[in-house]
Order: C-alpha cells, then sequence, then structure tokens
C-alpha cells in the first residue's frame, strides 16, 4: 500500500459566519496561504462554510481561480421532496462542492443521527459525485468501556457495509474526531491518533481492498492547532486535519496547512 496520498487540511466553520463574513475570511485565508509561499500542490486546502455561505464562497474561489476547494457540512439522504430544511447531493453538486461532513459528533449528538443514517448519507453524497467526509469517533465513556478504536471502527464499518455493494470504487475521506479531544483543548496524542487511523485502514482493507485502502485519506480532528498539526502529520496513517475553531482564524488556519515548515521541510 505505498500511494501517496496528497494531504487534506480541512476547515469546519460550523454554524459561524455569514456570506459577508465568509467572502472576507475566504480572500484573508488565500492571501495568507500564498504569502506564506504555500506549494498547494502538496496540501488541499479545503473550506466548509454553512448552507448559506456556499453560493457566495463558490463564486468567490472560481472568479479570483483560488487554490481552495470547499464543501458543505452536511447532506439529505433524500434527492428532493417534501423535507422542509433538507439539502440534497444533487444541491451540493451544483454549488461545485467537492466534499461533504456527514456523521459529525455534532450532528450524531444534537440531531441523534445513528450509523445508519449516517451510512445512507454517505450513498447519497457518492451518488451526486460529492465525496462524504465521514466522521467517527469516541467519547471518554466509549473509550473506557471499549478500549481505542472499537466505537470508530465499528461506526466506520456501517458506512463501508453499505457503499461496498453499490460504490466500492468511490472515493471517501474519512476523518477521526475522538469526542473528549473536540473543542476541549486537549488534542489526542499523534500516537493515539496513528493507534486509531491504522486500525480504520484496516477496516477498510478487509471491507473494500488493499487499493482502496490504500488511497482513502484518514485526517485526524480534535483541538488541532498549529503547533500540533506536525506532529500528527508524521504519522503513517494520518492525512491530513478536519479543524474546527482554529478554522475560523484565517492566519491560524493557514499555518496548519503549511505543517511542513513546522518540521523544516518547507
Amino acid at each position: 500500500m505505498g500511494v501517496a496520498r496528497t494531504p487534506l487540511i480541512a476547515g469546519n466553520w460550523k454554524m459561524n459566519l455569514d456570506h459577508l463574513q465568509a467572502i472576507a475570511f475566504v480572500q484573508k485565508l488565500a492571501w495568507s496561504l500564498k504569502d506564506a509561499k504555500h506549494s498547494f500542490g502538496e496540501v488541499e486546502v479545503a473550506v466548509f462554510p454553512p448552507f448559506t455561505d456556499l453560493r457566495s464562497v463558490q463564486t468567490l474561489i472560481a472568479a479570483d481561480k483560488l487554490e481552495l476547494v470547499h464543501g458543505a457540512q452536511d447532506v439529505s439522504i433524500h434527492d428532493n421532496g417534501a423535507y422542509t430544511g433538507e439539502i440534497s447531493g444533487a444541491f451540493l453538486k451544483a454549488l461545485a462542492c467537492s466534499y461533504v461532513i456527514i456523521g459529525h459528533s455534532e450532528r450524531r449528538q444534537y440531531h441523534h443521527e445513528d450509523d445508519g443514517v449516517v451510512a445512507q448519507k454517505t450513498v447519497a453524497a457518492l451518488k451526486h459525485g460529492v465525496t462524504p467526509v465521514v466522521c467517527v469517533g469516541e467519547t471518554a465513556e466509549d473509550l473506557e468501556a471499549h478500549g481505542p478504536a472499537a466505537v470508530p471502527v465499528g461506526q466506520l464499518e456501517t458506512v463501508l457495509d453499505a457503499i461496498s455493494a453499490s460504490d466500492a470504487d468511490a472515493e471517501i475521506v474519512v476523518a477521526y474526531e475522538p469526542v473528549w479531544a473536540i473543542g476541549s483543548g486537549q488534542a489526542a496524542s499523534p500516537e493515539q491518533a496513528q493507534q486509531v487511523c491504522a486500525a480504520l485502514r484496516a477496516a477498510i482493507v478487509e471491507k473494500l481492498g488493499e487499493d482502496a485502502a490504500a488511497r482513502t485519506r484518514i485526517l485526524y480532528g480534535g483541538s488541532v492547532k498549529s503547533g500540533n498539526i506536525a506532529g500528527f502529520m508524521a504519522q503513517k496513517d494520518v492525512d491530513g486535519a478536519l479543524v474546527g475553531g482554529a478554522s475560523l482564524d484565517a492566519a491560524e488556519f493557514a499555518a496548519i496547512a503549511r505543517f511542513r515548515s513546522h518540521v523544516g521541510t518547507v
């Protein structure tokens, strides 16, 4: 499994920034990355604004030919119909979304989305050509009861079972986000992240085969910042980061994307 995987640094804005603020932020972020002599050919940088910002961000990226991509924070299991407030994969594709976050811990906790719903949403995204960023992770209680990896691997296996029969060749991204680390300021150690990410890749091998596992990017998320990103990116099975709070600071997010500079390799 020696396939080179392009690192992905993804910024989940959550429910922050209106469409005018989004325009200003993306302009500042693009300038910060360019000014820092960041090599976009080596790292893919994505932003995930709220739904109401997507058209503005899409237009700005396209018009100014910015070396960024954008994605959405959620998707419906339905294509269309009487589903008030839902956003279909077809709508996201029409807005040129490259990615969509699925199964974030906040969706699981506050909207009671279980593994089955996450699997359905993954299939819906793939149907419309939008790459799903499938989030998995354990609570502190899960960790104590089941040990590392068991819960996130189980969550991922449900998704892999759903796509293996219909779209096994499609690209997915997996984001390991230990719930106990999100927003806490206390990230997992790089070694902890590697242990779980390796188990997730092994699950992909078992369900979809070695080729699929070799090309699948696995991200770490949970209190990621410029001061700790290099340690995570040094791990064999960590291919990027899903960044929350720090992605709302353009300079800090740009510094995270320039993780190679922190270890003297840029």
